[in-house]
């Protein structure tokens, strides 16, 4: 089920909304409870099974917090012992240490079989192809559907765990608190990834007001407004290029700058629908996307894009690492490791692997040469040009389904390999509804403000605007059949 949905918009929303409104003043564990239901009914829609997944490394975590809280493996000596955050300078026991390691195991035990097995059996069969073993090729091996938003889920119930066990956030003693933080609907399988001190607070006390249910309805409407106006028109010139097998340089460039907007609508969007629904509830998400196509510098992107994400790397891989205080050598190494790893993150193909070299390559560089940097001195709207340059080259692997596509593409861009059927592709994208819509979205990425600060404060004639544009979204929904969501893959 995905927010830019009929069945979403106007029979699970409107459900979930008045059942959770009739329950508010049944108090913040009722509602927990009915944001489980509804989480569960939500995450289990498109495939029931991985409902238990969910459930059992959820259970797992909140067992190992309490181990962790209490120092003891014997639970129901302790169980009515009051929960504080532990000292961050203490010493940890054995007990808390075993905890903390099997969170950490089974959350990435869970997350490497389902999303990584398939690329290791492909990646074997190549290897014993390449040596010329064929008769050693597991072709009949069994193959795993990935769980959806495995990758989110599994971040956010990793931060509960650490940021219990560093002290930075008590364990929560009732079960139902922790998995309404796990599988809150709004956030549960594309983000933004909330790291539990984050909403730790929140899960426990919160206040549902008039203000906050208004800025929550301008959100999602903005951010339904982005996916289906403007993502989506980008998302088709981009996939008629990419698919083309062969585009002459400026269709392969429109269809790159395609990409990189569709990308970022698509994933904004998601998250501008994702932080209303949590104001709707009463919940006050982070900002996850601050117009990150606006940056001079890679460093400065990564401080934009998926801003979720890159918490989550800086401070539960970055600076456990050694971060930048370990030498500089060491400072490059971090960057590119880290990178390396949210690739990975993304996809289980070489191609993300590629994608997260040339970021963490491109920030190790930046880091290294500082001011010294061959672009450093430049004007700003040039730092921008090519750093935006930069992002665009690293979508191409991102994007392509494979390292040869990925190739062939690159060469298209410089002027090789056009293909036969290079005139045709640009008939297609060449349509008056497309170069409008590309367009429109140019100008929103790098002249309106953002979502998070148009919805500060609220307006009659902002209410104007954000209702049109979500009726027009409505429309547009109906009247089209190409409503794909790139983040739900990962």
């Amino acid at each position: 089920m995905v927010f830019s949905s009929y069945l979403f918009i106007f029979y699970f929303l409107p459900l979930a909304l008045a059942v959770y409104y009739l329950l508010g003043r049944a108090g913040n564990r009722v509602l927990n409870y009915t944001l489980i239901l509804f989480g569960y009914i939500f995450y289990g829609w498109a495939n029931p099974k991985f409902i238990i997944l969910m459930a059992a490394t959820t259970l797992v975590d909140w067992l190992a917090s309490m181990v962790i809280a209490h120092g003891t493996w014997r639970l129901w000596r302790v169980w009515h012992e009051p929960l504080v955050a532990l000292p961050r300078d203490a010493a940890r026991s054995r007990s808390q240490r075993w905890a903390i390691v099997l969170s950490i195991v089974t959350n990435l035990l869970s997350l490497g079989f389902f999303k990584y097995f398939n690329f290791g059996v492909e990646s074997y069969n190549a290897l014993v192809a390449a040596l010329g073993w064929p008769q050693a090729q597991w072709e009949e091996f069994f193959r795993v559907v990935l769980p959806l938003g495995i990758s989110f889920y599994t971040f956010q119930s990793l931060s509960y765990t650490i940021d219990v066990y560093r002290g930075d956030a008590k364990a929560m003693k009732h079960f139902g608190d922790f998995a309404c933080f796990v599988s809150m609907f709004p956030h549960l399988v594309a983000g933004p990834i909330l790291q539990f001190s984050f909403l730790a607070e929140q899960i426990e006390n919160r206040r549902l007001t008039l203000d906050k249910f208004a800025r929550g309805v301008a959100m999602f409407s903005l951010g339904m407004g982005k996916k289906v106006l403007l993502a989506n028109a980008c998302g088709k010139i981009a996939d008629t290029v990419f698919d083309a097998g062969g585009a002459h340089p400026l269709d392969a460039w429109y269809g790159l700058g395609a990409y990189a907007l569709q990308i970022y609508y698509d994933f904004s969007a998601y998250s501008d629908m994702a932080i209303g629904l949590g104001l709707m509830l009463g919940f006050v998400f982070a900002k996850n996307f601050d117009a990150p196509y606006k940056s001079e510098s890679l460093t400065e992107f990564w401080r934009r894009w998926h801003i979720s994400l890159s918490s989550w790397l800086r401070d539960y891989l970055y600076v456990p690492l050694g971060g930048s205080r370990r030498g500089e050598a060491r400072t490059y190494i971090n960057l590119v490791l880290v990178m390396l790893l949210g690739g990975l993150w993304h996809g289980a193909s070489f191609n993300f692997i590629i994608w997260g070299g040339i970021h963490g390559g491109w920030l190790a560089m930046e880091r290294m040469l500082g001011k010294k940097s061959f672009y450093a001195a430049l004007p700003g709207v040039w730092r921008t040009g090519i750093t935006f340059s930069v992002v665009c080259l690293a979508w191409v692997f991102f994007r392509s389904a494979d390292l040869p596509t990925a190739w062939r593409f690159l060469g298209n861009l410089i002027g090789v390999g056009a293909g036969p059927t290079a005139g045709l592709l640009r008939g297609l994208i060449g349509q008056p509804y497309y170069i409008l819509s590309f367009a429109v979205a140019a100008v929103v990425v790098w002249t309106m403000p953002q979502s998070w600060d148009m919805t500060r404060r609220i307006t009659w004639p902002k209410v104007a605007w954000v209702g049109g544009v979500l009726v027009v979204a409505l429309v547009q929904l109906f009247a089209q059949s190409y409503n794909p969501f790139i983040y739900f893959i990962f």
